[in-house]
């Protein structure tokens, strides 16, 4: 859209015998309409705004049958010292409601600075509405919003002497931003790295491991022990096989991610090996469904209004739905922007099953109705 038709959009369904009308009727609509400082900078500029982060989408790049690399330039005020592991905060107009979710930058630092823009790769869920729009019905050019990068699942600096790192589907696009980065840093000081790293990968077959070419590139190169595991020809990774392909695996500091049925595994292995200490998870997949929660009749206390969701529906989905003005950050669990205390009821935590009761504060973006319940919000 050029700035000439963003400044006559208000009369953009008025019929006009020549663009002169409109661009007067336009210059009328302007003056008239109380406008803030932020209206007048996304006339000259989309991606200004002195509210919010935005972003343009420049390239939708197809990965597998499911997944897609999204490439962004962010306009005024991001800030691309992130670190590599962190996930950014996207915010996409379907329908005319904005709808927010967070995915793993998997663009190196050094390599998005330099190019001003910065990638996330998603996976289409089953379940995930945001997802398979993202990977299907995105398209160059779209504004979006943006959350600031966020998140503790990064790496140390100086590295560690040996790495180990588990992930399993889409949980290895925060590794592949941890890769490029250590592969960045290796060419430009011409040096070989000095940190042994092994990488463990689960997928159901060799066409839908993401990165597949590049992890073999890295493999080639020395920089890392890759080892890709096809569930449906050898069935699920379990620890014995963890163990045979990396014996020390309890003396690494190791980081996984991936659905939580393969996060609860290594927590176990490392647990019973008491080496929790070493561990680094990343759960940013809600096992929706799994815990057996009922939903409920969820009512908005200071907005008088409910809803009637399932046990899979979150409560900030469902106040969202309802038109209730709900706080979130991440929306995956981890950045606390969320909480609000919970009235009366109960509500279960979706990611451990745990329910919580009236007198306790909850993350409403990883929680949903365990029964009939009120928030105060």
């Amino acid at each position: 859209m050029t700035w000439r038709e963003r400044f006559e959009e208000p009369v953009r369904d008025i019929a006009a015998r020549s663009r002169g009308t409109n661009w007067a009727r336009a210059a009328i609509a302007r003056i008239t309409t109380p406008l803030l400082p932020d209206d007048y900078l996304h006339l000259a500029n989309p991606l200004w705004s002195a509210r919010e982060l935005r972003g343009r989408v420049v390239s939708v790049q197809r990965e597998t049958a499911d997944s897609a690399t999204i490439e962004i330039k962010p306009g005024w005020g991001f800030s691309f010292n992130y670190r590599p592991g962190q996930y950014l905060g996207i915010g996409v107009d379907v329908g005319g409601r904005w709808v927010w979710r967070s995915y793993s930058l998997t663009s190196a630092p050094e390599r998005a600075e330099r190019t001003q823009t910065v990638a996330i790769t998603v996976k289409a869920m089953p379940e995930g509405f945001l997802s398979s729009h993202l990977v299907t019905g995105l398209q160059p050019g779209t504004i979006v919003r943006l959350a600031a990068p966020a998140g503790e699942f990064v790496l140390p600096e100086p590295l560690p002497a040996s790495l180990l790192f588990l992930t399993a589907g889409s949980g290895v696009t925060p590794i592949i931003a941890m890769l490029r980065t250590v592969a960045h840093r290796r060419k430009r000081t011409a040096a070989s790295t000095p940190t042994s790293i092994v990488l463990i990968h689960s997928a159901p077959a060799a066409d839908d491991v993401l990165f597949a070419e590049e992890l073999a590139g890295y493999a080639a190169d020395g920089l890392v022990d890759v080892h890709i595991h096809h569930t449906r020809t050898h069935g699920r990774l379990d620890a014995d096989d963890i163990t045979r392909i990396c014996p020390d695996w309890a003396q690494r500091e190791a980081w996984a991610c991936g659905p939580g049925g393969f996060l609860d595994l290594v927590s176990d292995m490392y647990q019973r090996a008491g080496a929790a200490e070493h561990l680094h998870l990343e759960r940013f997949a809600l096992e929706r469904g799994a815990t057996g929660a009922q939903g409920g009749s969820v009512t908005f206390a200071r907005s008088g209004k409910t809803a009637d969701v399932d046990g899979a529906t979150t409560l900030l989905e469902a106040g969202e739905a309802a038109g209730v003005l709900m706080p979130f950050g991440c929306r995956m669990g981890i950045c606390q922007s969320c909480v609000v205390p919970v009235e009366s009821g109960a509500v279960r935590d979706l990611r451990t099953g745990v329910e919580h009761v009236a007198g306790e504060r909850i993350q409403t973006c990883v929680s949903a109705a365990a029964g009939d319940c009120t928030l105060d919000v």
